[in-house]
């Protein structure tokens, strides 16, 4: 099964994330079979940039988001809801 998911990027207690679809089995931060976009937290307010198109592909061949992935869809206004 595939997942739409973040992948930690960054310094310590300075966390950045990409916005990844990797197969279930593979670690948080190993390897991925794409990227489509990135997060960051520390920002005021914080960044949000997703590959809509790329996002809309994965989602409709049966990738599932994570709860924290799904929000970011809908603050992006990529998934209704």
């Amino acid at each position: 099964m595939v997942k739409i998911r973040l992948k930690r990027m960054g310094m310590k207690k300075k966390p950045f994330y990409r916005v990844v679809v990797a197969d279930i089995t593979s670690p948080r931060d190993g390897r991925n079979i794409a990227e489509i976009g990135y997060y960051d937290p520390m920002t005021e307010p914080a960044t949000i940039k997703i590959d809509g198109e790329a996002a809309k592909k994965w989602l409709s061949v049966g990738a599932q988001p994570t709860d924290t992935v799904r929000t970011l869809l809908k603050k992006s206004g990529i998934l209704e809801g």
